[in-house]
């Protein structure tokens, strides 16, 4: 959510937003939401002045008390109604890009700032990721879908290792820049789950809703932790705030229909081990240097050939301010596809869930918030199957695994 007092002061820097972020109804719904706040602050003026009015009536003033009291009770509703529609127009708005993020309608116009590591050679026909599965006894789609349907997998022998491996490796790296590890729960209520601003321009699709409860599963493990702190003040001395949460996901892949259909790249359940920080508005650009930088260490130390993504205002989605992508190097498609992602959602998020600090002068006033992707577990277990796949059908362990994992090596059975 924005303040009211920045849209109020820069319409048209708002309406340019929604219009960089393809919000198409960008500039009727500034402008709603300007006749509803002219409104609102007109309300609370009369209500202000009736109930001052109010405490200084008499009791020689009994019928002009009551007429005075009929007043209130007739523009209290009034007021009520005017705010709950100024909030449910203002949720509606995306977060301002920086003035740094490229300008671009979608995907097609993300830059890309740098290639890193060198691509593997194979010097014999390259296996995708799901035959090595098979060959090796590692996943199991067929009778995930028997159980649970398509888009679904067992992860057997070594894969399970593994996925257990990059967990250890991923918390080590994180614990010494200062993060601390978090399992958090994976059920959060409706307003706790619409906290970090997903949901209104159609991602709500995406997340599995439990109607009896009222109760969302969670899409990342984001959506717990930045709800963790809402409606709390958080010490200055305390921040930056860090945390790296492990966790289970759910989403629909609603808008994904055709897209990586069989396998695991995308699937309904995956595991992931994701960054959140809580810092203060002059940090939260280092912070997010520091993210980025974190998940490239990850990436150099599995080995894994990457680029980085400087994400246009088309494809920056509603709550981040500016956010960059990882994308490996999948050998059996001859492409790289994304594994990570890392967002400054500046004050967004803290303003709808209310989570501030106290500042130097004692002030309150919100904190930005920021998430990094330390791995999506699956996907990053596809990337080294295919990228450390041998002639003889084996797949070698990265050597920053293999202490966690127990073996080097991952042999036909």
């Amino acid at each position: 959510m924005l303040d009211i007092k920045f849209i109020r002061e820069n319409p048209k820097k708002v309406k340019e937003a929604c219009d960089k972020k393809n919000v198409n109804n960008g500039d009727s719904l500034v402008e709603q939401i300007l006749e509803f706040d002219t409104k609102k602050r007109s309300l609370l003026t009369s209500l202000e002045a009736l109930r001052a009015k109010q405490n200084k009536f008499t009791q020689n003033d009994i019928d002009e008390a009551k007429k005075n009291k009929l007043e209130i009770k007739t523009l209290e509703p009034d007021l009520q109604e005017t705010e709950k529609k100024l909030e449910a127009l203002m949720l509606q708005l995306p977060n301002i890009p920086f003035d740094d993020v490229p300008v671009g309608k979608d995907d097609s116009q993300n830059v890309v700032l740098r290639k890193v590591g060198k691509m593997p050679k194979f010097g014999f026909k390259v296996k995708d990721y799901m035959q090595l599965g098979k060959d090796l006894d590692l996943i199991d789609t067929q009778r995930a879908a028997k159980v649970a349907g398509s888009r679904f997998g067992y992860l057997k022998n070594e894969m399970a290792l593994l996925e257990f491996a990059t967990l250890a490796l991923a918390m080590e790296v994180a614990r010494k820049k200062g993060f601390v590890p978090v399992i958090p729960p994976v059920m959060l209520q409706e307003d706790m789950a619409r906290g970090t601003g997903y949901f209104e321009l159609g991602d709500e699709k995406e997340a599995y809703y439990l109607p009896e409860d009222k109760m969302y599963l969670a899409g990342t493990s984001e959506q717990p932790m930045v709800a963790m702190h809402a409606s709390e003040i958080l010490e200055l001395k305390d921040l930056p705030l860090r945390y790296i949460a492990f966790s289970t996901c759910f989403r629909r892949e609603a808008g994904s229909y055709g897209k990586d259909t069989k396998g695991i790249l995308r699937v309904h359940q995956f595991d992931k081990v994701e960054m959140v920080v809580f810092s203060t508005p002059e940090n939260s650009k280092k912070e997010h240097d520091l993210l980025l930088s974190i998940e490239e260490d990850l990436m150099k130390k599995l080995g894994l050939p990457y680029q980085v993504i400087n994400i246009c205002t088309g494809d920056l989605g509603r709550p981040a301010a500016k956010k960059y992508d990882i994308e490996t190097w999948l050998p059996s498609e001859g492409k790289y596809r994304e594994t990570h992602s890392t967002s400054n959602c500046t004050d967004f998020q803290a303003r709808r869930l209310n989570i501030k600090y106290k500042d130097k002068s004692g002030k309150n006033d919100f904190t930005h918030t920021l998430n990094g992707t330390a791995f999506a577990i699956g996907r990053m277990l596809i990337m080294i199957l295919e990228n450390y796949q041998q002639k003889d059908g084996s797949v070698k362990v990265p050597k920053a695994l293999q202490k966690y994992a127990g073996f080097k090596i991952i042999k036909p059975k």
